[in-house]
């Protein structure tokens, strides 16, 4: 496989295509709130304008649909329904809490990927690779313990991203198992084709606005999130463990508290700041531990 070998050369390529996808990502949920569409609408066109950009790239890498291996077709259209419904309860979510609040509950799935990893590897990992973990989580905690508010007003919109983070990890893992045999843009175009099409029906059925006023929020949010977003995540996830994946998508709630305090005033404190920083470090802590492991 053309990218695989690119990779093998060039293994910070597939890092900073980790990193790169995940800071993409992480500005998804402000341009989610500022679509003049239905919040389920909106993830519909999401996938449904990325799709045949990514098609495209996939086409041109030489897949061809008739060369996928028997069986994982049907792997791939289950993937596009876990991350239909992860989308359906983030894209409310996001309306109904914080923007770093929506997005480090709908990143559970980072501690969920760390834990199967484990579990995988039977062994609990390395010095250096488990001071990054412990780095990690604390800087999500004090995220948590900054954004997370026990209140009405915030209650049901967390859970909704936190139902969207556990559907997300199955989409992950999904198409973690998709990787493993096929090219990553092409399956991501299929993935996000199959998502669209179950989106679609659930926004007409909850009355939702669906043709926009404004395409622009729309177009960007396609074109960040999902054609680079997930098009970046989708091209690194064979080269990483599930737990540095997972550990990767710390980013996210850091990167999306930023954006609510630059975009809607949702206050940071300096314990922010700190929670922020020390996931930073674990990714840095996390590259450092792979190069050790390869050397």
């Amino acid at each position: 496989m053309a990218e695989k070998q690119i990779f093998q050369k060039a293994p910070a390529l597939a890092f900073t295509a980790l990193i790169a996808g995940n800071v993409c990502i992480a500005f998804g949920p402000l341009l989610v709130r500022l679509s003049d569409t239905g919040p389920i609408a909106t993830g519909f066109w999401r996938l449904a304008l990325a799709t045949p950009f990514l098609a495209f790239i996939g086409y041109r890498a030489g897949f061809r649909i008739q060369s996928m291996p028997k069986g994982l077709l049907g792997l791939v259209l289950l993937a596009g329904f876990f991350f239909a419904v992860d989308i359906v309860a983030w894209h409310i979510g996001i309306f109904k809490t914080k923007l770093g609040n929506a997005t480090l509950l709908a990143n559970c799935a980072s501690l969920l990927l760390a834990i199967y990893g484990i579990f995988l590897a039977r062994k609990f990992p390395p010095p250096l690779q488990g001071a990054a973990i412990l780095l990690a989580f604390a800087g999500a905690a004090l995220l948590m313990g900054q954004s997370f508010e026990i209140s009405p007003e915030h209650f049901e919109g967390d859970w909704l991203s936190l139902l969207a983070g556990l559907f997300y990890t199955f989409y992950l893992l999904a198409m973690i198992r998709v990787r493993e045999s096929t090219e990553s843009w092409s399956s991501l175009a299929l993935a996000s084709g199959s998502a669209a099409l179950f989106l679609l029906p659930v926004a007409w059925f909850a009355g939702e606005q669906i043709v926009p006023g404004n395409w622009t929020p729309l177009i960007i949010l396609a074109m960040s999130s999902q054609v680079l977003g997930q098009g970046f995540l989708t091209y690194a996830l064979p080269h990483f463990s599930p737990l540095i994946i997972g550990l990767a998508l710390l980013l996210q709630p850091a990167l999306s508290a930023f954006a609510g305090w630059a975009a809607f005033d949702e206050a940071l404190t300096p314990l922010d700041y700190i929670g922020g920083a020390m996931v930073m470090a674990a990714l840095v802590l996390v590259r450092l531990a792979e190069g050790r492991a390869k050397a």
